[in-house]
This record gives C-alpha cells, structure tokens and sequence, in this order.
C-alpha cells in the first residue's frame, strides 16, 4: 500500500498557528459512545499543529446525543462541532444553527458519486460526511437448494418473486424478509427498492416525487411478495431480519456490509448479490451517511472545519470505513491508495450500487416523512387500500412535510 495522499489541506492546519495566540477549546460531541483511537491520533497531531488549541471530545450514545447537540444550539450554547446523522442537517440548517461547508473541487472528486447529495439542501452543503453505507439482497443458499432452486442472484423483480415463491413452497422457510414496523429502516428498505426502479422522493427542484410510476411499481412489488414474507411483517424492522435470517426462517433480506459478519457463522453458505432491479430503472441503494456538523456562534467556525476536514479525510477516513465495515465514503484509489479492501471478498456488491443509487431524503421533520413511508408500507401490507390509493395519499401527506 502507498502512502495516501491526504486531501487534509496540511497548509491549512499550520496556518492554525495564527489562532492560536490565545487559548482556545473546541467542544466536540460524538455520537455513538466512543472516540475511536484512529481518531484520536488525528485529534493529537491537530492540537500539535495548533499549539493553545485544545479539543475536548464528549463520546454520547446514539439514544440522546443528536438531540442533545441540537437543544445545546437551540439554548445558544452550541458544540462546536457534533457527529450526527445527516438526515438532521436540513432542520439544523434550517434554524440557522449550523453553518455550511465548502469544499475544493479536488475534495469534492475524491466522493463516491452521490455521497455529498446526502448532505445538499438549498444548493449548499451543510455537513460533512463520515461513515456511508449501501445495502444488497443477501440469500441463504441452503435453504434455496434445499426448495430445489439454483442458488444465484435474482436480477429482476420478478426473478425475485419466482425465488422467494419457490421457497415458501418448497421449505417451512418464507421466502423473504421485509421489514413493515414503524421504524425509520422500514422506509429505508422500501427506498432500496425504489432506487433500484429508477424512482425518487423528491425532485433535484425539492418538489415531491414520491407519486409516481416507480412507487407504484415498488409498491406492487410488496404486495406480490406478502404471501412469500415473514408472518406479520409490520412486527419487524430490518435489523430483526439478520435473526430470522440466522434461523433459517427466512431465504433473502436487504442489509448492509456488516451483514456478513454477523450471518458466517450460522449462514456459512450464504451469497451476497446487488437488490434485483424493477421494470423502470437499474439496480440501486439508498445512500446514507452520518456527518461532522460545524456549529453556528461558537467564534471558532473555521478552525472547527479544519478539525472536521481532518477527520474526514485520507487515512483516518479510511481507517474508520475499513475498521467499521463500511461502505468507502471516498475513491481512495483517486488519493494515490492501493490494495484497497473495496476490491476484494464482497465489497464490489456494495460499491457498484453508489452510482445508481439516491439518498436519504433530508427534511425538516424526519419523523413525518418516516410515517409518509410507513402509512403507505403498512396500508399495502395489512390490505387497507389499493396501490393506487395509497400511493396517492403518499404523495399528499410528502407534500405536507415539506
């Protein structure tokens, strides 16, 4: 492996000297509980390069941080800065609490392709990303040979379909696993089917799309699958799957990388393959990210960005994504990288689907959207309407939210 080529701005982190006249604290919230040692090291070489600069690192769990980050800015006591989800950022931005990122032609090449759509509203960027992923089609091979079938990746909905029927019929396992609870990965799964039919949720304009052929298309697709799902879909969210999945009782579900690593061991025979496309579009991913975020009124917006940047970029980027099983956030090979671990085992199957794919839809009220997908999701499922109607009513209720 070469030595990477950073896009860190090293000129910028020694030019932190001229702030550093007077002492000066960053506040930095993390989310997720823990400050990895890979970070650490990168917050060290930037309090070295900034003498007077101290960084103090508060590690909050999932649970509370995000809206702990959020009611400290709202109070006018702000982090300077906090890592978060980025489906947060529109309603950050909105409230003038965060301040926006600009990147250097050469930073923003470096992306995967639709990364920074992830934190794009208004034409501005207002974070800036740090842990990505993608999702594929994962299928336990015994139980597909075992209904008689050629364990292999279904290309289409209806190769899709044709699979999971051949399973329920053939074994006491269901076909596939689609999760139906309310819970936000509910939507997320529906929006890797969706993407993978060429649909959107809103416009590149943000005027809502969700009322469209696509939806309709992926809506029927569930509606063919409910005799081949898991018993009682809306009890299940997608992170319940990888037990069902583990058990045997069922063939195929949606998940990301770190899948792997938690079905080897009982799934051993197992095969990971890109979601099946429908009739209007090629296959796709919904795209998520987690961003750094740069608070607004702290007096230390820049050097913030700079600590933020660091963090983000070269070597300590891809520690996180290779340590962490994720999707890479950044074309390393473009940063002078060799070797890279998206090239082996089954990683290609995550990153072949970054081009096609679309992101997580970011809006002010992420709990109303969440319940746009869920209504229509559940109507479809529990059968209190028709596609049509509900699809329709999707369309009105995304309306409101925005």
């Amino acid at each position: 492996m070469t030595r990477l080529q950073t896009l860190t701005v090293a000129a910028g982190l020694l030019a932190g000297t001229a702030l550093s006249a007077q002492a000066q604290e960053l506040q930095f919230i993390m989310c997720g509980g823990e400050v990895r040692p890979a970070d650490q090291v990168v917050i060290d070489k930037f309090q070295a390069d900034n003498p007077g600069v101290t960084v103090k690192m508060e590690a909050v769990e999932w649970g509370t941080c995000q809206d702990k980050s959020m009611q400290l800015a709202a109070a006018g006591d702000p982090p300077d800065v906090a890592y978060m989800g980025s489906r947060t950022l529109r309603q950050l931005a909105k409230n003038d609490l965060i301040v926006p990122v600009t990147f250097t032609p050469e930073e923003e090449a470096a992306f995967q392709p639709g990364v920074l759509k992830t934190v794009s509203s208004g034409g501005q960027y207002w974070g800036i990303p740090h842990a990505f992923s993608t999702k594929a089609l994962y299928i336990n091979c015994t139980l597909v040979e075992a209904a008689g079938a050629e364990c292999k990746a279904p290309e289409t909905w209806a190769d899709l379909i044709a699979l999971a029927k051949t399973v329920t019929d053939n074994t006491d396992a269901a076909g596939i696993g689609i999760a139906g609870k309310d819970f936000d990965n509910t939507m997320h799964m529906f929006l890797d089917f969706l993407y993978s039919d060429g649909g959107k949720v809103f416009n590149d304009d943000g005027t809502p799309a969700l009322d469209s052929k696509q939806t309709r298309e992926t809506l029927q697709l569930y509606a063919d699958l409910i005799p081949y799902m898991e018993s009682g879909p809306t009890e299940w969210e997608r992170d319940q799957m990888k037990d069902l999945f583990n058990d045997g009782q069922i063939a195929m579900y949606v998940n990301g990388p770190w899948g792997e690593g938690q079905h080897k061991e009982k799934v051993p025979n197992q095969i990971i393959v890109p979601v099946p496309h429908g009739p209007s579009g090629p296959s796709g991913t919904i795209l998520i990210t987690d961003s750094l975020a740069v608070f607004k009124g702290t007096g230390n917006e820049e050097l913030a960005t700079k600590l933020a940047k660091a963090l983000t970029s070269g070597e300590a980027q891809y520690d996180l994504d290779m340590t962490w099983g994720l999707t890479p956030i950044l074309d390393y090979e473009k940063l002078g990288m060799t070797d890279v671990f998206y090239k082996k085992g089954n990683w290609p199957v995550f990153v072949a689907g970054i081009s096609t794919g679309g992101p997580e839809p970011m809006v002010e009220d992420f709990k109303a959207l969440q319940a746009v997908f869920t209504n229509m999701i559940q109507g479809i499922l529990l059968g209190e309407g028709t596609v049509d109607e509900l699809v329709t009513q999707a369309g009105v209720e995304l309306a409101a939210v925005r």
